[in-house]
């Protein structure tokens, strides 16, 4: 009998996680597209719609996180962090998007409810 070599391809995909932010003026759809079970993902997408003017825009971030004592380790979850330029856009687990320009101006503050 001769040895065959057999090649098996693999596509390994990750499931995308998702869900719903709204706000009184916005629509924010947010996705993680790391491995489940990850407590840190550096690959979110967000797509936030104005309800007024109807316009989008589409930004990549990471999750965001307390650290714990040791000053390393992620601890509590706390949202999602995206940046634009000098622009940061904060959507909290507790369903708060923040709007924020350099270090600390905020420029838009909203409650919201999530939707899974």
């Amino acid at each position: 009998m001769k040895p065959y070599l057999v090649l098996v391809m693999c596509s390994l995909v990750f499931p995308v996680f998702g869900a719903t932010l709204t706000t009184s003026n916005y629509v924010i759809s947010v996705e993680t597209h790391c491995e489940e079970g990850m407590v840190v993902c550096d690959d979110v997408s967000y797509i936030g719609t104005s309800k007024k003017s109807g316009n989008s825009i589409r930004l990549k971030g990471e999750t965001w996180h307390t650290v714990c004592a040791d000053g390393v380790t992620p601890c509590r979850f706390i949202g999602y962090r995206f940046k634009n330029g000098d622009i940061t856009y904060q959507v909290m687990d507790s369903g708060v998007l923040q709007v924020i320009q350099g270090q600390d101006k905020v420029l838009l503050e909203e409650q919201g409810e999530w939707r899974y």
